[in-house]
């Protein structure tokens, strides 16, 4: 057995569960997580506002 564990952005979680699923892994645990790289982050604007929103929304598998 292996323990594998990866971050990887949100919208890519169903095709990483269908590769993981070809090669028989039988099952995981999903977090959400939040966290910044070359991303880097971006600024929102609220309510007339600007932010900087350094974390991202990551998953943890």
């Amino acid at each position: 057995m292996k323990k594998i564990t990866c971050i990887i952005k949100p919208f890519k979680l169903d095709e990483v569960r269908e590769a993981l699923a070809d090669v028989n892994v039988t099952g995981l645990t999903v977090t959400e997580v939040k966290g910044f790289g070359r991303q880097k982050g971006h600024t929102e604007l609220y309510r007339g506002a600007e932010y900087v929103v350094d974390f991202l929304p990551k998953v943890k598998i």
